[in-house]
C-alpha cells in the first residue's frame, strides 16, 4: 500500500503506479467523495471515450407477471 504526504496547502500527489494503471493524465477532471471515513477520487471520463463501453450488456428484465 503506498502512502501519500498532504501539503500545506491540503494537495495530494497521486502515485505513479496509480495514475498509469488508471490512465490519468495532468489536467484530467475528477470527482471527490467521502464515504464511510474515506476520500475517493473518480476519474471523469469524456463521453466520446465511454461511447459503446456497455457493448454486449445484457438489457432483459425479468418482471412480474401483472406488470407490463
Amino acid at each position: 500500500m503506498t502512502s501519500v504526504t498532504v501539503s500545506p496547502k491540503y494537495q495530494v500527489v497521486i502515485p505513479k503506479e496509480v495514475r498509469d494503471s488508471m490512465g490519468i493524465v495532468s489536467g484530467q477532471k475528477m470527482q471527490i467523495l467521502s464515504y464511510q471515513n474515506r476520500i475517493e477520487l473518480i476519474p471523469i471520463r469524456p463521453m466520446k471515450k465511454m461511447r459503446g463501453f456497455l457493448k454486449g450488456i445484457d438489457t432483459s428484465v425479468k418482471r412480474d407477471k401483472d406488470r407490463v
